[in-house]
């Protein structure tokens, strides 16, 4: 084995949350206001966040699994209907929809991107197709044009699984503006930005938002604030079969604060992914990023793709990496070789979902790297024995 010039820093993972003293004093605050569940500190992250995607309403919720789950009941999606959507995805893409009684169809991906192939989702339209379910990949964008020309054509809706693409940006504008109906974002601590766990929900439709609202907090004809400040006795109504889906003013204190710190943070990830693929794009035997003129990447995630002779050692490849303090994960998990969704017959359609899932490998990115972290990594790689 090979022994690198430098010592082992301590462990280098492939994610860190970062979190501050104005996330501290955001929930210190709310604690000490005695309103700790959804309330004032909800709505007002919502509002900015809402400003900061362009877009005219956002929801706040408890994770982006329900968010999705929601956005689908919304759009009129229930048992017996067919939703597309990739199976490079994590499992809640597909759960999502399962849960509400719908059925994913896993179409296969654009092998440049990891998203989507939009020449592959009409093929797969059938008569009990109601909506196409696009995920932004580890935060670079899905070609939402040709998506939403496909949708309009059938008459479809147009969800984007945004959990991993805020800040984002696709055509000059941040993912956030639905080129569809509604976009659904992640704030889970393996996100840029977190509240710990949550979600948010985005639509420029009025109804559509106001219907969510009421949902995620068991379809109430009103929320906790109005009744708390009525002058007069307000009794609530209960119209349809809604959710427990709130976000607690406690997770929004960290999600405001995180709001704030947002373009420095999405700075720092893009300096360090163009610092990988400037030191790792001339080695034969891996594939850097690839991104459309058209897009922004935040890179949530800073994924290589193996080649050759690497591609049958990946296992073997972060394993030598683990032993020098690097943590990497496998690539995109494959929703259709897990338990609920497995079938011989997916195997065989999706074959570039399969090959991204066996030969792709993210490497460590985080707000705290240094740059003698990084040329550690960098180092260590260049270091592999094939």
């Amino acid at each position: 084995m090979t022994t690198l010039l430098k010592p082992a820093p301590a462990m280098i993972p492939v994610a860190r949350p970062y979190i501050g003293e104005e996330e501290e004093r955001g929930v210190l605050d709310v604690l000490r206001s005695g309103w700790v569940t959804q309330g004032p500190r909800v709505a007002e992250f919502e509002a900015k966040f809402a400003e900061y995607v362009g877009c005219e309403h956002a929801i706040a919720v408890s994770s982006c699994t329900t968010a999705l789950q929601l956005s689908l009941i919304v759009s009129g999606i229930g048992p017996g209907d067919e939703v597309i959507c990739p199976s490079l995805s994590f499992i809640a893409t597909a759960n999502a929809i399962a849960c509400i009684g719908a059925t994913p169809v896993f179409v296969d991906i654009d092998l440049s991107t990891y998203n989507l192939d939009p020449a592959a989702v009409e093929a797969h339209i059938s008569t009990r197709t109601k909506a196409i379910l696009a995920v932004h990949q580890i935060g670079l964008s899905a070609e939402l044009n040709t998506l939403h020309l496909v949708a309009a054509k059938h008459g479809l809706k147009l969800i984007e699984d945004a959990a991993c693409a805020i800040g984002s940006e696709y055509d000059g504008q941040l993912i956030g503006r639905p080129v569809g109906d509604i976009a659904c974002f992640s704030f889970h601590p393996r996100k840029i930005m977190t509240t710990g766990e949550g979600g948010m929900i985005t639509t420029r439709d009025a109804d559509l938002a106001e219907r969510l609202r009421r949902l995620r907090q068991h379809a109430m004809s009103m929320s906790d604030v109005t009744r708390h400040n009525a002058k007069q006795i307000a009794i609530e109504t209960y119209d349809e079969i809604g959710f427990n889906f709130r976000m607690t003013d406690m997770q929004a204190a960290v999600g405001i604060a995180q709001l704030g710190r947002l373009d420095s943070m999405l700075d720092k990830r893009r300096s360090l992914a163009q610092r990988y693929s400037n030191a790792l794009e001339h080695l034969s035997w891996l594939r850097v990023p690839y991104v459309p003129e058209n897009c922004r990447h935040n890179y949530q995630s800073y994924m290589v793709l193996l080649i050759g002779e690497a591609a049958a050692q990946r296992d073997h490849i972060m394993q030598r990496l683990l032993e020098r303090n690097i943590s990497t994960r496998r690539a995109i998990m494959a929703i259709h070789r897990e338990a609920p969704y497995r079938s011989a017959s997916w195997e065989d359609s999706l074959p570039q979902t399969s090959l991204v899932t066996d030969t792709g490998m993210i490497l460590p990115l985080f707000h705290q790297m240094t740059e003698e972290d990084q040329d550690y990594v960098i180092e260590a790689i260049h270091e592999v024995q094939l």
